[in-house]
């Protein structure tokens, strides 16, 4: 009886190695019930302005774009020392390629990339159990690669630099 609960077992666990269709490693195994929300697609819109003469004013576009609509793509050219109106013609600001690409360019950096991240997956994939089971290894995998943000945080205030968006110390409050 026990032989045959045990052949049963290894049976089970070797037929379920088997079954991922895919054969990339998964480090984080998240699982949604749905479809749900697209976090990153709620962006904050832009202050109202009360406009210096009314007369100037655009007439209104009903499915179109507002004044107060946010434009990441040209803010962040704008924050990177590019032009937006590069963007809005529809092209790419050469200065931000020119500057991002001033110590050289690997041609092929997306398939190296790929194929290092890959071979980091596939070692840290985690033991048999928790590949049968789907536990989360994502955590234990990127650990080296972690910042301690306190460490880096003390580091920070240690050599001078504010961190005004970082709240106080509460042990430091108290005193």
């Amino acid at each position: 009886m026990r032989i045959a609960v045990m052949a049963g077992l290894v049976a089970v666990v070797a037929l379920s190695a088997c079954g991922r269709s895919d054969r990339e490693p998964r480090l984080l195994n998240l699982r949604a019930a749905g479809e749900g929300p697209d976090e990153f697609a709620i962006l904050p819109t832009r202050p109202l302005e009360q406009p210096e003469d009314y007369a100037v004013l655009p007439p209104p576009t009903p499915s179109g774009i507002n004044r107060t609509d946010p434009t990441p793509e040209a803010d962040l050219a704008v924050a990177l020392g590019g032009r937006a109106e590069a963007l809005a013609r529809g092209g790419v600001d050469g200065g931000i390629v020119t500057y991002a690409s001033r110590f050289g360019v690997a041609p092929d950096i997306r398939a190296q990339l790929a194929a290092e991240d890959l071979e980091f997956r596939r070692r840290n994939d985690g033991r048999i159990l928790e590949r049968l089971f789907s536990v989360n290894v994502y955590y234990r995998a990127y650990r080296d690669q972690s910042l301690d943000q306190y460490r880096e945080l003390e580091r920070f205030r240690a050599a001078g630099v504010r961190t005004p968006a970082v709240p106080p110390d509460p042990v430091l409050q108290d005193r």
